[in-house]
Protein backbone atom coordinates (compact mmCIF):
# COMPACT_ATOMS: atom_id res chain seq x y z
CA UNK A 1 0.00 0.00 0.00
CA UNK A 2 1.06 3.59 -0.71
CA UNK A 3 0.84 5.65 2.42
CA UNK A 4 1.64 9.00 3.92
CA UNK A 5 0.44 10.81 7.65
CA UNK A 6 -2.03 14.04 7.14
CA UNK A 7 -3.75 16.60 8.33
CA UNK A 8 -6.80 17.14 6.75
CA UNK A 9 -8.77 20.46 6.74
CA UNK A 10 -12.47 20.62 7.58
CA UNK A 11 -15.31 21.00 5.29
CA UNK A 12 -15.99 24.61 6.11
CA UNK A 13 -12.01 25.55 5.40
CA UNK A 14 -11.87 23.33 2.04
CA UNK A 15 -15.24 25.69 0.92
CA UNK A 16 -13.60 28.68 1.48
CA UNK A 17 -10.11 27.19 -0.45
CA UNK A 18 -12.30 26.06 -2.88
CA UNK A 19 -13.85 29.87 -3.76
CA UNK A 20 -10.19 30.93 -3.96
CA UNK A 21 -8.86 28.40 -6.24
CA UNK A 22 -11.85 29.61 -8.67
CA UNK A 23 -10.82 33.22 -8.76
CA UNK A 24 -7.06 31.63 -9.64
CA UNK A 25 -8.95 29.35 -12.23
CA UNK A 26 -10.32 32.67 -14.10
CA UNK A 27 -6.57 33.81 -14.68
CA UNK A 28 -4.97 34.18 -18.08
CA UNK A 29 -3.54 30.38 -18.77
CA UNK A 30 -4.88 28.46 -15.49
CA UNK A 31 -6.23 25.65 -17.74
CA UNK A 32 -9.27 26.14 -16.36
CA UNK A 33 -11.03 24.19 -19.02
CA UNK A 34 -13.40 21.04 -18.23
CA UNK A 35 -11.57 17.89 -16.89
CA UNK A 36 -12.12 15.17 -15.60
CA UNK A 37 -11.48 16.12 -11.31
CA UNK A 38 -14.51 16.16 -9.26
CA UNK A 39 -15.27 19.62 -8.02
CA UNK A 40 -14.23 23.17 -7.47
CA UNK A 41 -10.20 23.12 -8.03
CA UNK A 42 -10.67 19.59 -9.98
CA UNK A 43 -9.28 19.13 -13.86
CA UNK A 44 -7.11 20.54 -16.43
CA UNK A 45 -6.91 22.28 -19.53
CA UNK A 46 -5.22 24.09 -21.79
CA UNK A 47 -2.97 27.12 -21.18
CA UNK A 48 0.15 26.23 -19.53
CA UNK A 49 -1.75 22.61 -18.97
CA UNK A 50 -1.91 23.00 -15.09
CA UNK A 51 -3.60 19.99 -13.29
CA UNK A 52 -5.61 21.50 -10.70
CA UNK A 53 -5.90 19.27 -7.81
CA UNK A 54 -9.84 18.18 -6.39
CA UNK A 55 -11.15 19.34 -2.80
CA UNK A 56 -11.64 15.42 -1.72
CA UNK A 57 -7.81 15.09 -1.92
CA UNK A 58 -6.47 18.33 0.04
CA UNK A 59 -4.45 17.82 2.78
CA UNK A 60 -1.11 18.87 4.69
CA UNK A 61 1.34 15.76 3.90
CA UNK A 62 3.27 15.13 7.31
CA UNK A 63 5.38 12.20 6.33
CA UNK A 64 5.39 10.03 3.20
CA UNK A 65 6.11 6.37 3.34
CA UNK A 66 5.56 5.55 0.14
CA UNK A 67 4.65 1.57 -0.84
CA UNK A 68 4.65 -0.31 2.94
CA UNK A 69 3.88 -3.98 3.08
CA UNK A 70 0.98 -5.00 4.61
CA UNK A 71 2.72 -6.72 7.78
CA UNK A 72 4.17 -3.06 8.45
CA UNK A 73 1.37 -1.70 8.99
CA UNK A 74 0.35 -2.56 12.69
CA UNK A 75 3.58 -1.42 14.03
CA UNK A 76 4.00 1.97 12.16
CA UNK A 77 -0.22 2.39 13.26
CA UNK A 78 1.03 2.34 16.85
CA UNK A 79 3.67 4.33 16.51
CA UNK A 80 1.68 6.95 14.91
CA UNK A 81 -1.45 6.88 17.84
CA UNK A 82 1.70 7.11 20.38
CA UNK A 83 2.76 10.45 18.00
CA UNK A 84 -0.82 11.35 17.85
CA UNK A 85 -1.18 11.58 22.01
CA UNK A 86 1.80 13.00 22.26
CA UNK A 87 0.93 16.37 20.57
CA UNK A 88 -1.94 18.47 21.76
CA UNK A 89 -4.73 19.72 19.56
CA UNK A 90 -3.81 23.18 18.36
CA UNK A 91 -4.34 26.08 15.87
CA UNK A 92 -3.93 26.48 12.24
CA UNK A 93 -5.45 28.48 9.23
CA UNK A 94 -4.41 28.50 5.63
CA UNK A 95 -2.37 31.58 4.25
CA UNK A 96 -0.28 32.77 1.40
CA UNK A 97 1.07 30.46 -1.48
CA UNK A 98 4.10 29.41 -2.98
CA UNK A 99 5.63 27.09 -5.56
CA UNK A 100 7.43 24.52 -6.37
CA UNK A 101 10.02 25.55 -9.32
CA UNK A 102 7.73 25.58 -12.10
CA UNK A 103 6.15 22.56 -11.58
CA UNK A 104 3.64 22.59 -8.19
CA UNK A 105 1.33 25.58 -7.03
CA UNK A 106 0.36 25.25 -3.06
CA UNK A 107 -1.30 27.52 -0.30
CA UNK A 108 0.73 27.74 2.82
CA UNK A 109 -0.39 27.74 6.81
CA UNK A 110 0.00 29.97 9.39
CA UNK A 111 -1.52 29.57 13.35
CA UNK A 112 0.67 27.16 15.45
CA UNK A 113 3.09 25.76 12.72
CA UNK A 114 5.65 24.83 14.95
CA UNK A 115 3.42 22.25 16.48
CA UNK A 116 2.61 21.22 12.92
CA UNK A 117 5.99 20.48 12.19
CA UNK A 118 6.41 18.95 15.60
CA UNK A 119 3.65 16.46 14.70
CA UNK A 120 5.47 15.98 10.86
CA UNK A 121 8.77 14.87 13.18
CA UNK A 122 7.18 12.73 14.94
CA UNK A 123 5.20 11.39 12.18
CA UNK A 124 8.52 10.88 10.22
CA UNK A 125 10.18 9.60 13.07
CA UNK A 126 7.38 6.48 13.46
CA UNK A 127 7.81 5.63 9.67
CA UNK A 128 11.62 5.29 10.17
CA UNK A 129 11.45 3.61 13.69
CA UNK A 130 8.65 1.21 12.01
CA UNK A 131 11.01 0.28 8.96
CA UNK A 132 9.07 2.06 6.45
CA UNK A 133 10.09 5.35 5.72
CA UNK A 134 12.19 5.76 2.26
CA UNK A 135 13.87 8.70 2.59
CA UNK A 136 15.56 11.09 4.70
CA UNK A 137 13.87 13.69 6.36
CA UNK A 138 14.79 17.26 5.13
CA UNK A 139 12.41 19.26 7.28
CA UNK A 140 9.32 20.32 6.54
CA UNK A 141 7.66 22.87 4.77
CA UNK A 142 3.72 22.95 5.67
CA UNK A 143 2.13 23.39 2.21
CA UNK A 144 -1.44 21.99 0.49
CA UNK A 145 -0.83 21.46 -3.32
CA UNK A 146 -3.23 23.22 -5.59
CA UNK A 147 -2.40 22.43 -9.07
CA UNK A 148 0.79 20.90 -10.61
CA UNK A 149 2.29 21.60 -14.33
CA UNK A 150 3.88 18.80 -16.27
CA UNK A 151 6.02 21.51 -17.73
CA UNK A 152 7.89 24.15 -16.39
CA UNK A 153 4.63 26.84 -15.62
CA UNK A 154 4.80 30.70 -14.47
CA UNK A 155 3.40 30.39 -11.23
CA UNK A 156 3.93 34.12 -10.59
CA UNK A 157 0.65 35.79 -11.09
CA UNK A 158 -1.21 32.66 -8.56
CA UNK A 159 1.50 33.03 -5.72
CA UNK A 160 0.64 36.73 -6.34
CA UNK A 161 -3.13 36.19 -5.91
CA UNK A 162 -2.81 33.80 -2.75
CA UNK A 163 -0.58 36.74 -1.29
CA UNK A 164 -3.60 38.67 0.87
CA UNK A 165 -5.43 34.93 1.30
CA UNK A 166 -6.31 34.18 5.12
CA UNK A 167 -8.57 31.24 5.62
CA UNK A 168 -10.91 30.59 8.43
CA UNK A 169 -8.97 29.17 11.81
CA UNK A 170 -9.69 25.76 12.95
CA UNK A 171 -8.46 23.64 15.73
CA UNK A 172 -6.31 20.33 14.59
CA UNK A 173 -7.38 16.78 16.53
CA UNK A 174 -6.29 14.15 14.77
CA UNK A 175 -3.49 12.78 12.84
CA UNK A 176 -4.55 10.86 9.89
CA UNK A 177 -2.69 7.83 7.81
CA UNK A 178 -3.75 7.59 4.22
CA UNK A 179 -3.73 5.47 1.67
CA UNK A 180 -3.09 6.98 -2.14
CA UNK A 181 -4.23 5.95 -4.95
CA UNK A 182 -2.66 6.53 -8.38
CA UNK A 183 -4.65 7.31 -11.81
CA UNK A 184 -4.49 3.43 -13.17
CA UNK A 185 -7.12 4.28 -16.54
CA UNK A 186 -4.78 6.90 -18.41
CA UNK A 187 -7.52 9.04 -18.61
CA UNK A 188 -6.02 13.01 -18.74
CA UNK A 189 -6.49 14.66 -15.68
CA UNK A 190 -8.04 11.88 -13.41
CA UNK A 191 -6.89 12.59 -10.00
CA UNK A 192 -5.26 10.67 -7.30
CA UNK A 193 -7.73 8.76 -4.89
CA UNK A 194 -7.25 8.97 -1.08
CA UNK A 195 -8.52 7.13 1.31
CA UNK A 196 -8.40 7.27 5.57
CA UNK A 197 -7.00 4.28 6.67
CA UNK A 198 -7.05 5.21 10.38
CA UNK A 199 -7.20 8.80 12.37
CA UNK A 200 -6.10 9.15 16.04
CA UNK A 201 -7.18 12.21 18.55
CA UNK A 202 -4.30 14.36 19.08
CA UNK A 203 -3.70 14.59 22.83
CA UNK A 204 -5.72 11.22 23.52
CA UNK A 205 -8.60 12.38 24.22
CA UNK A 206 -11.03 9.41 25.68
CA UNK A 207 -14.08 10.88 23.89
CA UNK A 208 -12.52 10.08 20.26
CA UNK A 209 -10.60 7.32 20.87
CA UNK A 210 -7.06 6.04 20.35
CA UNK A 211 -8.09 5.14 17.01
CA UNK A 212 -10.90 5.20 14.80
CA UNK A 213 -10.40 2.96 11.23
CA UNK A 214 -12.58 4.46 8.57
Amino acid sequence: MRLFAAVLPPPDVTAELGSAVGELRKLPGSGSGSGTGTGVGAGTGGGQGLRWTAPAGWHFTLAFYGEVDDELVPDLSARLERSARRTAPFALSLRGGGRFGGRALWVGATGDVRTLRLLAERAEAAGRKAGVTREEHHGYRPHLTLARSREPADFTPYVSALDGFEGRAWTVGELCLMRSRLPVSGVPGEQPRYEVLARWALGGSPSRGAAARV
